[in-house]
């Protein structure tokens, strides 16, 4: 995946393999290898790749494309975990709370999804042995979710050691949409209804969180409706920390984290309010199957920030809009109509 991010952003300059080799002092073997993957950048010295990451603006490349290679990178990680199957090193989900663009980079390769801020750097299909996508063949995909719920089945017996291994062990798992696998992630998600009737922050919160999206995301949006009404509303920590959650897996807060223990800041501290309200708008219109939770997000967010309308310039416009879509749904849920009716109240009386 990292070599194909580096391709689209060698093509955004644009500049042939031989080209940007020369721009960037190495052969042309080098940037191939690079781009393939027979010479990985996470193999490369840290100054090297530093360089490499300061050097590629500069000569053109998008910057977005440029930013992209963190998660793709994290994504090779993970992917690389599951093909080789090393059990002697830790296993790469345990040791560090993944973001959106890793979860993105991943769905990519296992689903052919595009993550949707890199849509529009898609070459158009050309002839010839280029890959038009950076998808695993089947036979790795194969490998791959098998590796995944052997982790998961694994990881929930170890206790609170495996918290964070086996929930996004689980959630990645159910990129798999074969019908045995839909069937196994299924029933190993409903098996965790139990965290799913927790009331308010308990160390178990993480876990019902990511289970309720799970199953959002698999057609049942009912845990998620019971989630916010039983584990996240009228809670000060858990509101904190579905606050804090969002900042990690939008970008806002920009330090990586090694385990759960962040959510609990009730400070709200280490990441930029402004850059999280952009990210949830963004979220409030591209997925649908999430609108409860983005809508008390965004209550909870403005409540907490009350100044944050007026910073947002055409954020809150675009937000405004938005609501006064959502609240002529009637399929709306009476809590996510409360609360967007508030959020579209505190932008009027701003922006009459």
């Amino acid at each position: 995946m990292t070599g194909f991010v580096l391709r689209l952003a060698r093509e955004s300059i644009p500049r042939t393999q031989a080209a940007l080799a020369e721009a960037l002092g190495v052969d042309t073997e080098t940037v191939q290898g690079w781009e393939t993957g027979r010479r990985p950048l996470a193999n490369m010295r840290a100054g090297a790749l530093l360089e490499l990451r300061r050097r590629l603006p500069a000569v053109g490349a998008d910057a977005v494309l440029v930013r992209w290679l963190d998660a793709a990178m994290d994504a090779d990680r993970i992917v690389a975990a599951g093909l080789e199957r090393d059990v002697t090193r830790p296993h790469p989900l345990a040791g560090w709370v993944h973001t959106r663009e890793t979860a993105h980079m991943l769905a990519w390769a296992l689903t052919g999804t595009t993550p949707p801020a890199l849509a529009g750097y898609i070459p158009r299909p050309r002839r010839g042995p280029v890959a038009a996508a950076p998808q695993l063949a089947p036979a790795d995909r194969h490998v791959f979710f098998d590796h995944l719920r052997a982790v998961t089945e694994h990881a929930a017996t170890q206790g609170s050691s495996g918290v964070l291994l086996h929930r996004q062990a689980l959630y990645l798992a159910s990129y798999d949409h074969s019908p045995d696998a839909a069937a196994w992630t299924a029933h190993t998600l409903h098996g965790h209804r139990d965290v799913l009737a927790l009331h308010g922050w308990t160390p178990h919160w993480a876990a019902a969180r990511s289970t309720a999206t799970a199953l959002a995301r698999l057609g049942d949006p009912q845990p998620l409706h019971d989630f916010i009404d039983r584990a996240l509303a009228d809670d000060d920590t858990a509101e904190a920390a579905n606050l804090n959650y969002w900042a990690l897996w939008l970008g806002a807060l920009p330090v990586p984290q090694p385990d759960d223990t962040f959510m609990c800041d009730r400070g709200l501290s280490g990441w930029d309010a402004l850059t999280l309200l952009r990210a949830l708008v963004r979220g409030l219109v591209e997925d649908p199957g999430f609108v409860d939770l983005y809508a008390h997000s965004l209550w909870a967010l403005l409540t907490a920030f009350p100044w944050l309308p007026q910073a947002a310039g055409p954020t809150a416009r675009q937000l405004r809009v938005r609501t006064e879509h959502l609240l002529d749904d009637v399929r709306l849920s009476a809590r996510a109509r409360r609360e967007l009716g508030y959020v579209h109240y505190v932008l009027r009386r701003i922006n009459p």
